[in-house]
This record gives C-alpha cells, structure tokens and sequence, in this order.
C-alpha cells in the first residue's frame, strides 16, 4: 500500500501542488466489484484546500487516473456502519450518499480517522460521524492565536502542521535558500557540527547588533518626548480662543433663531392663504353651472333640434357639476349643500319635464303610425319606423343622461316605450300577416272564381275541395291525391287530372304554380320581418344606451337559454325576466315589442303546411338561410333565437311530411282485377325527389333532406316488396321488376349523392327479378323437353357417367326421340307466341320493358337450347338425334313474333 500511495502522490497529486495524507482501497457496495481508491488531499500552496479524490485504474495500461473529487467542505456525515464489531463497510454524504466497502477494516479507520483530523485542523466545521468508536476521534493538540505572539503565530502554526504531517515536501524557494547556505560552508555535508556551530555565532552576532540599535534609539526618544510637550502647550491655547468664539456664536445663534421662527409665521400664512384661494376657485369652477344651462333645464324647447342641443349641452354641464370629485371637508361647507340642493332639484325638473316629453312622443307616434296601416294593409309590406327612429335619435344623449341621473324615471320610460310599441307592432304585424294568409290563399278571388263556375264545373270542384279536407282552401295535393290513386291504382295519372283539369292546367302544373307562389309569399314574409327587427334592435341599443356586442361565450349561453318552449312562455307572457346585463335587456325588450311575431309565423306556418305538405320543403330552406344569416350576425339576438324557434316548427312540419308519405305507403291497397304497374308511392318517391332537389339546391340544410332521402328511400323499398307479396293478378318479379327499374331511373336522372347504395340496390334488384322472370317464364314453352332434360342432369348428378345415361329405360334414345317430336319449329313458335302474350299482359305500358323482357328471353332461350344440344352431344354420342329447330329458326320466330305485336 506504501508504494501505491507513493506512485499516486508522484504520478497524480505532485503536479497538481497536492500532498497525499491518507488512502484507502475501496469498492462500491451491492454492485460488481470494482476497486478503487479514496484518497484524502490537502494543497501545498494558502489557503489550504482539502478534498476527497476517487482514484481508479485506467483500463488501458497499469497508470492511475483521478475520476472524481469532492470537496471536504461538501462533507455533511460519516458512517462508519458500526462502532463495536469490525465492518468495512462506511458511507460519505456527499451531495447524495455514496456506499463503499473498505478492502480491511484497519484501512478504513485510519481514513476515518485522517478525515477527522483534517476537519479539525482545517475547516473547523461540524461534520457527522456516526457509529464510528470514540478512540478513533482523538483530540487534536488546538493552537490558538492568544496562547502565541501574533508575530509567531503563522511559524507556530506552520510547525505544528509539519509536525502532525508524515510527509512535507520543500517548496522552491525553501530548496534556493538552503543550496545558497550549503554552497556557502562547503563543509556542511562533513562536519555537520562546525556548521551547527558557525550558525550559532552568526545567530549571536545578530542578537548584539539588535541590542546596540535599540540603545541607541533612546536618544531619539527624549527628543520626541519634548516635541509632543510643546505641541500640547499650542494645543491648550488654541482651545482658549475655541471657547471666546464659541460664546460670541452662541448669541449669534440666539438672534437668529428668533428671526427664523417669525420668517416660518409668515411663510404659513402665506401658505394658507394660497391653499384657501386655491379651494375656492375649484368649488368656484366646478360647482357653478352658468344661467343658460340654468335656463335651458328649466325652460327649454324639447321639440325643436336647437333646443334640444341646448338642453343636452346643459344637462351634460349639470351632471359635471354634480359628479365632481370634492375633496375631505367639502361636503360640511353650507354653500356646497345649498349647491348641491340646488343641482338635485333642476336634475328632478328637468328628468320630469324629459320623461313627460318622451312619452307623449311615443304616444303620437303611435297614433301617426296607424293612419299609414290602410295603405299597407293590401300590399305585402311593413311600414318604415324609419322617421320616428331618426326623430327620436336626438334625445339619445339625453336618455343616456336620464340612464345616469335618474334610473328610475329611465325604466319607466323604457316599459312606456314598449307597451306603446307592442300595440302599434301588434297591428301592423296581424294586418301584414293576414295580407300574407289571403294572398297565399286567394280567398277573395277564388270565391269570385267559384260563384261564376256553371253547376257541373261547381260540383266538382266541391269534389274536389272534399278530396283536400279543407272548406274553401286547398290542402296538401299531394297527400290527398294519394288516396285517390290508391283507389284507382295504375289509373292515378289519368283520375287526378281529370279531376283539376279546370282551367286547361295540369295537377302537376297547378302545384307547381301554387307552391311558387307560396314560396314566393313566405320569403318576402321573412325579408320584410328581418329588416324591421333589425332595424328596432339597433335603434333600441341606440336610444336606450344599450350594448349590443359582448363576448361569443355569453351570447352562446344566452341562445341556448332561450331555445325551444322557454322563448314561448315569454312571448306568451309578455313580463320581463331578471336582467343581468345590457344584452339580455335588449333582448326582453324586443321580445315585449314583438311578442305577436313568434305566433304569427306558426299560424302562417300551419297554414302553408295545410295547403300543400310540401311546402314544408319551401319554408325548410327559406327558414334555414333566414337563420344562419341571423346568426352570422348575433346568435344571441331576438331575430336569431325567434327564426330558430319557428325552424324547429318547420323540421317538425318536414319530419311529419316525410312520415304522412311513409305512411301511406304502408296502406296501399292494390287491386285484385288489374295489373299493378307503377305503384303509386314510388311514382310520388319521384315527384318528390324533383321538387326537394329544385328547392334544396345550394340549401344549407341538405343533411335534413339527405336524411329524408334515406327514410323515404327504405319505405319505398320495403313496401314495394309488401305489394308484390301480396300481388295475385300480376307476378311478383314482374311488381319487382318493373318498380325498381323506375327507382334506379329516377336515382340515376336525379343524381342525389347521398343514394348512390341505394341506386345500385335497385339497378340490381331490377337485373335479379328480371332474370328470375325470364327464367320462369321459359319453363313453359318446351315443358315436357325441360322435364326430361332435368331428369338426364339428375341422373348425372347421382353418379351415372353421360354417356351411359342413354342405357337408362326413362332416358334413352327412343325416349329423347319421342320428346323432341311433340316440339317442332311450328309448336315451338306457337309456344313463343304465347309466352309473348302472356309478358304482354303482366307488364305495364308506363316503363316499356316489354322489348328488354323479350330479348332477355330470346338470349336466355337460346342458351337453353344450347345447353340441350350440349347434353345430347355428351349423352347420346353417335345417336344422330337433334332438336327440330336451329338457333337461327329461334331468332326468326322471336323477331317475327315481336313484329306481329
């Protein structure tokens, strides 16, 4: 171990100016063992610095390498793991704690130990040491700077350090000095006493020198001492002259204490006096309010715009004069309270002369606006509030004074402006409405029409009304049309235009005249209802001194609160809910004001839907574009929640149509005599599918018609299935056939994205049933040759080769003879012939798929003539038996057949 801590204090700690004290050969616990050692340094240049250096053997050669070192500072405890029993095992708290296993307990106590020493001598702080036996903790011998002359202090120091050392090193200039002194007694080296000897006498020589020198210092001294004498006597005497200044100061000092005290008086005075000029004239300035203001409050004209501006210039003054900031002690002044008394008073006359004034405003518009009703009343507009909205937009700025001054006065006007506004609204918005009703109707002019119609023609128009379920107005045509082709099943077409074939108009063409004309009606309903709430709103928010615009969250909370049947029950109600900002207060007040809106729509609404169920479409989209462009705007506004409550009475009025048709699908009931053709509901599936893709295009609420789609779509199908079940008179596959081909005609004409499964469900139930009623069909002619055949493939089936199925007794050749005789080329064109028919009379003449039947036969015919050649060919080799007629004798007799007909 000697030599290791010599080739470490050599290799590692010389060059860096450290001294190796004590080291100890370690590992670290619990893990792989890999040895190292902790060496304790100290440096050889002040201010002495101690560590603890990690030394580990590089892996590639045998020279040591220093890892890691800690500062002995950092050093908090100790533990030596167990102070009785012998364990190499220790701990050092460092940052963090660092477990070790010592190589020999002897090594690890004499680290233990050296640590403390080192702490002792050079940090004196406290460091820890735990479970470590009190003899190895031995009291180091403490020098203190009291026990020694300071002058000895650093070579007592210095001695006691190399004496505890058992290594010191000589620094360079230690080295210098004493190679100067052995060069200068060569003989050191021999006669070490000589040296020792010649040292002494030189030590001697010193001492006498100092001796001498401070004997004759003494002399010196003496004159020193008289000097300071002398300068004490001139210190004296100054002192004297010090004190007679002093005295004359004193009565100086006194005069002008005197002087200064009567300077501060007047400077106070003078302070006070600016203080009380500079009070009065802010009491003078903001709490006087000129004789004009005065004048104008009392007296002012509140018609005319001059004196308006006058009075607004003079209420703005007052509230100035009435809001100032008045300073501590103001208020007990007895002028401020006869001011201020005298403010409160012309603010009471004045707010009382303003609201008066106001009210009497609202009531004369309300009588001005009444005389324009008649002209209005048979055109389909609203009258403009614009002139009464710019009339009393000059009083804007004095209600935001009354708002301020007198909220009480404020409210009152605000409820008188709504109860005021709501009767004029109320009448002006029935009147509009019942415009709207007559003319969506034609009341007046089809009772004229009605009264001059001969007695025939009257019957069956009354016919007519009583198919609609209406006395006097029509009903949805479409849904009441359905009951007479269901009755009439094939002939719906015909019946139904007989029926309104009055003015030389189709019922297709009067339903789409009415519903442009309703459609037309209603969206000049909602343009004329959109500008004047609109219009009322920002007047509102103008007048009344109201913020329209807060941020999106609140406006999103506040649409939601009033959606569905709470919005109701406030226009029903007409009282005002608790306000809790400015935005709700707007909107209460146009709820008050347009209380009759909301009600009027749904009338208008019903009513539409009356008349035709399909304008449910029409007002769908119309009410869908009203809303969204309400919304864009403020989706919290009166305009936007009212719109999107009547929009959820209109989807309503949708889903009802789109159930009603869904319905009477599942009761159609279809004739026993007749064939069934088209049935009626996949007929009106089309019409309805023309009208919703004319009205919904670039629609913003495709997804509820695309949903329409679906549910109708399904209904179709599933019923059209249910009919050809239930069909007798015609085959189920040619019920199938013929309606699924006009479902996949229309889809494919209409293009509608959203049925594209749909479409390629019909155009391949279309292609199924009319395969499987060709192939039913072809069973018919050529029955007993059909029989046999299936007979030879059943054979073949069981497991008896081909070619000896000819040995079988049913199937032999005498037998195949027999059967192809009974069908020669006449029997079988008459056989064609007949099956011509037959298709003729199952299929309808409204989807012309005779042809296409027909030649699906011809090819399925020939395919099986083909399959029969190709068993006798396998079956009955070398028997010379072929059929009676060739391929080309079928397509003579189908074309001559098809030419016939």
């Amino acid at each position: 171990m000697t030599a290791i801590k010599h080739a470490l204090q050599r290799d590692i700690f010389t060059p860096n100016d450290e001294r190796l004290l004590s080291i100890v050969n370690v590992c670290k616990a619990g893990k792989k063992k890999k040895n190292c050692f902790l060496c304790a340094t100290v440096t050889t240049e002040r201010p002495v610095q101690v560590k603890v250096v990690k030394v580990k053997k590089s892996d590639k050669g045998d020279f040591y390498k220093r890892q890691i070192a800690w500062a002995l500072r950092d050093l908090a405890v100790v533990d030596a793991k167990d102070a009785i029993k012998e364990n190499p095992e220790f701990d050092l708290h460092f940052e963090k704690v660092y477990k070790w296993v010592a190589s020999s307990t002897a090594e690890k106590n004499a680290f233990i130990s050296c640590i403390w020493k080192l702490n002792q001598r050079y940090l004196r702080k406290k460091i820890d040491f735990v479970n470590v036996s009190s003899q190895l903790l031995e009291e180091l011998p403490k020098v203190t700077e009291e026990s020694v002359p300071s002058g000895e202090n650093q070579s007592v120091a210095g001695g006691d350090e190399e004496a505890g050392d058992e290594y010191q090193e000589l620094n360079a200039r230690e080295e210098q000095d004493i190679e100067i002194m052995v060069e200068g007694c060569e003989y050191a080296i021999s006669n070490a006493e000589a040296f020792a000897e010649k040292l002494s006498r030189e030590l001697q020589v010193l001492d006498g020198a100092n001796i001498q020198s401070i004997m004759a210092s003494e002399k010196q001294v003496n004159i020193l001492m008289q000097l300071l004498d002398e300068a004490l006597k001139e210190v004296d005497q100054i002192e004297l002259k010090l004190s007679s200044y002093e005295e004359m100061l004193q009565s100086v000092k006194e005069q002008m204490d005197q002087i200064s005290e009567s300077n501060h008086l007047i400077h106070l005075s003078n302070t006070n006096n600016v203080k009380l000029l500079s009070e009065i004239e802010f009491l003078v300035n903001h709490m006087d309010l000129a004789k004009g203001h005065i004048k104008a409050l009392q007296e002012g004209d509140l018609a005319s715009s001059k004196g308006i501006e006058a009075c607004t210039n003079a209420a703005d003054a007052l509230l100035q004069c009435m809001n100032v900031a008045l300073r501590p002690g103001h208020d007990m002044l007895l002028a401020v309270k006869q001011q201020q008394q005298r403010f409160g008073d012309l603010r009471e006359h004045f707010a009382r002369r303003l609201a008066n004034h106001l009210n009497n405003v609202f009531v004369q518009q309300g009588h001005d606006q009444s005389s324009t009703l008649a002209q209005h009343s048979v055109e389909l507009t609203l009258p403009n509030h614009h002139p009464f909205h710019r009339d009393l937009l000059r009083y804007a700025k004095l209600m935001e004074w009354l708002k301020s001054t007198d909220y009480g006065k404020y409210e009152g006007l605000t409820k008188n402006y709504m109860d005021y506004l709501s009767r004029l609204y109320e009448r002006e918005i029935k009147d509009f409405f019942e415009v709207a009703k007559i003319k969506m109707t034609g009341t007046t002019k089809e009772s004229k029409k009605f009264a001059t119609l001969p007695r025939k023609e009257s019957a069956v128009k009354q016919e007519t009304e009583s198919l609609h379920g209406s006395s006097g107005k029509l009903t949805g045509s479409t849904s009441s049309l359905n009951k007479l082709s269901v009755q009439s099943s094939g002939n719906r077409r015909s019946q139904s235009s007989s029926l309104l074939d009055m003015g030389n108009m189709s019922a297709s063409d009067l339903d789409v005249a009415d519903r442009a004309k309703f459609d037309k009606i209603f969206e000049q309903v909602l343009s004329e209802l959109e500008p004047l709430c609109l219009a009322e709103q920002d007047f509102i928010s103008k007048f009344f001194k109201l913020q329209q615009h807060q941020n999106m969250s609140a406006s999103m909370t506040e649409a939601e609160d009033l959606d569905g049947g709470s919005l109701s029950r406030q226009h029903s109600s007409g009282t005002l809910l608790p306000i809790s900002s400015e935005k709700d207060m707007i909107r209460q007040m146009m709820i008050k004001i347009f209380r009759c809106i909301e009600p009027e729509l749904n009338n208008l609404i019903a009513l539409g839907d009356k008349i035709d169920s399909f304008n449910s479409l029409y007002m769908l989209v119309k009410m869908s574009h009203h809303v969204w462009t309400a919304q864009n705007v403020d989706p919290a506004s009166f305009l936007s929640t009212t719109l999107g409550n009547v929009l959820v009475t209109v989807k309503r009025n949708f889903d009802k149509c789109i159930s009603n048709q869904i319905r009477q699908m599942e009761e159609v009931k279809i004739s026993k005599k007749s064939k069934v053709g088209i049935l009626p509901f996949v007929a009106e599936f089309e019409e309805f599918a023309g009208l919703a893709e004319s009205i919904f295009k670039n629609a913003e609420r495709r997804g509820d018609l695309d949903k329409a789609y679906t549910k109708l779509i399904r209904g179709v199908f599933v019923n059209v299935e249910k009919v050809a079940n239930e069909s007798q008179k015609t085959p189920r596959d040619v019920v199938m056939m013929e309606n699924f081909h006009h479902i996949s005609a229309t889809l494919s004409r209409l293009k509608i994205s959203c049925l594209e499964a749909e479409k390629k469900e019909a155009k391949q139930k279309y292609t199924d049933h009319l395969q499987s009623y060709v192939i039913y069909s072809l069973g018919q002619p050529l029955e007993k040759l059909n029989h046999f055949f299936e007979g030879v493939e059943a054979r073949v089936a069981q497991g008896i080769r081909e070619e000896e199925v000819s040995y079988q007794l049913a199937f032999n050749k005498q037998e195949l003879r027999k059967v192809i005789k009974e069908y020669p080329g006449k029997e079988v064109k008459k056989g064609l012939d007949n099956l011509y028919k037959k298709v003729d009379k199952h299929l309808c003449e409204e989807e012309n798929l005779l042809q296409v039947v027909w030649h699906s036969m011809q090819e399925e015919f020939i395919q099986q003539y083909k399959h029969f050649e190709g068993l006798i060919a396998r079956c009955y080799p070398g028997s010379g038996v072929t059929m009676e007629f060739t391929i080309q004798d079928i397509l003579d007799y189908c074309s001559s057949i098809a030419q016939s007909h």
